[in-house]
């Protein structure tokens, strides 16, 4: 018996899914912050597996973004302590515009929210960014 090679694929990949108990990130919307002449928009990517990732961007006219996400950013699960990032992965600090994606450990189990905070020199208050994942 002859199957096609796309249902075949489809089929096992939805077993698979089944089987693993992984189950694809909600779509949370980006989110926009600008103060200081820079603008930060941050997409959360993935909020399954063992690392969560998050798309960062900045974006200025009128200063080097010398920030060390590594450093800088913080996630808030719950209202609960603080997480430091595991990884960046993007432009080094310098230039007028950087993106990259960073990466976290996940929390476990899936808090209600979240909220990511990044700490700019020279700024007195974080940038904040929630979202609700329950």
């Amino acid at each position: 018996m002859r199957i096609n090679m796309n249902v075949f694929l489809f089929v096992l990949a939805t077993i698979f899914s089944a089987t693993t108990g992984e189950a694809a990130s909600p779509a949370l919307a980006t989110q926009s912050n600008s103060a200081a002449g820079v603008t930060v928009k941050i997409t959360p990517r993935t909020l399954t597996g063992a690392i969560w990732t998050f798309d960062i961007a900045f974006d200025t006219h009128s200063q080097e973004l010398k920030d060390d996400l590594e450093k800088a950013a913080v996630l808030v699960a719950d209202g609960g302590a603080p997480q430091a990032p595991a990884k960046w992965q993007g432009a080094p600090p310098g230039g007028h515009h950087r993106s990259g994606t960073l990466q976290f450990k996940a929390v476990s189990p899936m808090p209600a929210a979240i909220e990511l905070l990044i700490t700019r020199q020279g700024e007195p208050n974080p940038r904040s960014f929630k979202w609700q994942l329950k």
